[in-house]
């Protein structure tokens, strides 16, 4: 159906305002605000994140040169450098991240599947540190002279949506963010080997959930029981038995399972532990192999979504910053879902990204073009829709 509408403002129908404002009011948000409100930031926020912009001047620049349609794209009267910069720093960013994490559960709940070989929710677990300048982000204090934060991020792996977000400063040890993980019974938690705490470990086989690890060299195991494998799968072996190191026993004392698996593609021998007993050994290895996704998030969203620089540098205006980043990602994961698009995420961005100021209807930009030609349909566009 065509509409007169612009993208951008397509793009927005597809979020739920009744929600956001509901938080906004919950955390007092508006009060005393006359015309710059928390979903006027927002939708500048987001529309920013979508044109790539490089700073909260070049983005108050792009504004400006579309002044008149400010209304149409529900910026609000008048933005400016001054009141962005203040909403960034003084609004709560609980909004943001409730928010935030209501559309992961939209996005999840759309995109989910039974596509992947091993049954129920598979996450993987990981962080991303972000390197700050010291002399502006003095409350973010890494080294000595370093700033920086980190992203922990609990991924799902079936639907490509991040299930879980904690941002903390960049000295917290990786390890700590494990307590803070919302554990379910029965799914399946990948960790690389930074995350090898047996009481935390074991802490998850209290939750009734698995873990796949992969293990460090001083991995002190006696085994068992020995199960068949079929080495021309890569698994060189498959052991059950019980950790022996003095301390190390009494933080996880049930059985454990060890699994070697030697990878041809990387020519590398990978030692994994679970605690999970009854999948197969080659489902082991294929539960860690995909906890490569959620770097692969990290470094797509660090590309493709303005986190790496930050528009404003009190703390409050960093993390809205990125649960901004994670709502406009969802977004675009919405959108190509209920549009049935089935294009990859990043090409859906790089698509709407350069028409967000056409007044087409946001069908037209996927079914018009046929998939070959997606990079002369944005050098096409670039020019007419930004400056």
């Amino acid at each position: 159906m065509y509409s007169r509408k612009y993208i951008f403002s397509q793009l927005i129908d597809f979020l739920p305002k009744r929600v956001f404002d509901g938080l906004a009011s919950k955390y007092s948000g508006d009060k005393y605000v006359k015309h710059f409100s928390c979903w006027n930031q927002l939708l500048v926020m987001m529309f920013g994140q979508l044109t790539n912009r490089d700073s909260l001047r070049d983005l108050i620049v792009a504004l400006d040169a579309h002044n008149q349609k400010s209304y149409h794209l529900g910026f609000g009267k008048s933005v400016t450098r001054s009141n962005l910069s203040k909403a960034n720093e003084k609004r709560d960013s609980k909004i943001f991240e409730d928010y935030a994490f209501y559309l992961i559960d939209i996005a999840r709940n759309k995109r989910s599947n039974n596509d992947f070989e091993i049954k129920g929710k598979v996450y993987a677990f990981d962080s991303s540190t972000i390197d700050l300048c010291l002399n502006v982000f003095w409350w973010a204090k890494f080294r000595k002279a370093k700033a920086g934060i980190k992203i922990h991020t609990l991924f799902d792996i079936t639907t490509q949506i991040p299930a879980f977000i904690h941002i903390t400063e960049a000295s917290v040890n990786d390890m700590n963010a494990m307590d803070v993980i919302p554990y379910e019974y029965g799914a399946y938690y990948v960790f690389d080997r930074g995350y090898v705490d047996y009481k935390r470990l074991f802490n998850i086989t209290n939750y009734s959930a698995y873990f796949v690890i992969r293990a460090k060299k001083n991995l002190q195991f006696k085994y068992n029981q020995i199960n068949e494998v079929n080495e021309r799968t890569g698994v060189m072996s498959d052991q059950i038995g019980k950790l022996t190191g003095f301390y190390i026993s009494q933080y996880y004392p049930d059985d454990i399972r060890k699994v070697v698996y030697y990878d041809k593609e990387t020519n590398r021998t990978f030692v994994y532990l679970t605690n999970n007993m009854t999948i197969t050994s080659e489902q082991v290895a294929l539960l860690y192999k995909n906890r490569w996704q959620v770097e692969l998030f990290f470094k797509w969203i660090k590309q493709h979504l303005k986190i790496k620089s930050f528009w404003g540098t009190t703390e409050n205006a960093v993390r809205i910053q990125i649960y901004c980043a994670i709502i406009t990602y969802c977004l675009v994961a919405i959108v190509e879902r209920d549009l049935v698009l089935n294009r990859p995420t990043y090409e859906v961005l790089q698509i709407l990204g350069i028409s967000l100021l056409d007044n087409s209807a946001i069908g037209e930009l996927f079914f018009d073009a046929e998939k070959n030609d997606v990079k002369e349909l944005l050098s096409e566009q670039l020019t007419l829709n930004l400056f």
